[in-house]
């Protein structure tokens, strides 16, 4: 077990990747807070196939839209399940809409979780890690939509672009304290956020036209990502996006 004595805090765990990650953390050795927004059945859910591993776990509830709640989030972790070692920073949304309809309340819901709320959680994150002096693993999860361009969801595609350049930043500003920050960016993941995606045959189909390897990716899929992003093994990797997509970016054509 590669994470076995090794503490997570996965954001947006009580579904879909976040989900994913986090079991398969916990089932590399580690102990995981399990954070939610509104999904507490969901996150207990998730706590409990934790708990059957033999991990200690927690469900966490916070909104990281609000950068107080960002704060307690992490000092919740800490305090229930002991010093944190690995982040990975799951949770985001995303609003649909032509760009000259895009309003402001959905403009800053996205970019308030998928930006701000993933910055100042990094910030807590850092910040408990410097002051215990102890080494840790930032894993942000980006999208193929950080480089591939996403019409009619700008705001989602400027949220990621943006966690791509923190990632590159934060890499070179955190190396010499032993902090790694890396980013996974999945393409099409069979996922809740996808439902109409799933539920729409015509699109779906046209979808797997242009993903080389003809299948969406599982939340499993990148929960592996994850955990070798976490583990030893990536040790001397930092600043860097992983791309797991099935081959869709590089062959994607727009219809």
């Amino acid at each position: 077990m590669r994470l076995e004595g090794k503490t997570a805090l996965v954001t947006g765990s009580s579904q879909g990747i976040g989900e994913a990650v986090a079991l398969r953390l916990a089932d590399e050795g580690a102990d995981v807070a399990v954070h939610y927004r509104s999904h507490p059945e969901g996150a207990q859910a998730v706590v409990e196939r934790i708990a059957k591993l033999g991990r200690r776990t927690a469900a966490i509830q916070a909104d990281l839209s609000r950068v107080t709640e960002v704060r307690r989030l992490v000092a919740d972790a800490v305090t229930r399940l002991g010093p944190l070692d690995i982040l990975v920073n799951n949770a985001g949304v995303e609003r649909r809409a032509d760009f000259w309809d895009v309003s402001e309340t959905d403009y800053d819901f996205v970019m308030d979780v998928n930006l701000k709320g993933l910055f100042f959680t990094t910030q807590a994150f850092v910040r408990h890690l410097l002051a215990a002096k102890r080494p840790g693993r930032i894993i942000n999860m980006s999208s193929v939509h950080e480089e591939l361009p996403f019409p009619h969801f700008t705001s989602y595609a400027m949220s990621k672009g943006g966690v791509r350049m923190m990632t590159r930043n934060l890499a070179i500003e955190l190396a010499p304290f032993g902090i790694t920050v890396n980013s996974i960016a999945p393409g099409a993941i069979a996922t809740p956020i996808n439902r109409a995606l799933l539920d729409d045959s015509e699109k779906l189909r046209a979808l797997l036209g242009n993903i080389p390897l003809k299948r969406l990716g599982a939340p499993s899929d990148i929960a592996g990502v994850a955990a070798f992003l976490a583990s030893s093994d990536a040790d001397y990797i930092t600043g860097t996006t992983l791309v797991a997509d099935g081959g869709l970016l590089w062959n994607y054509q727009e219809q």
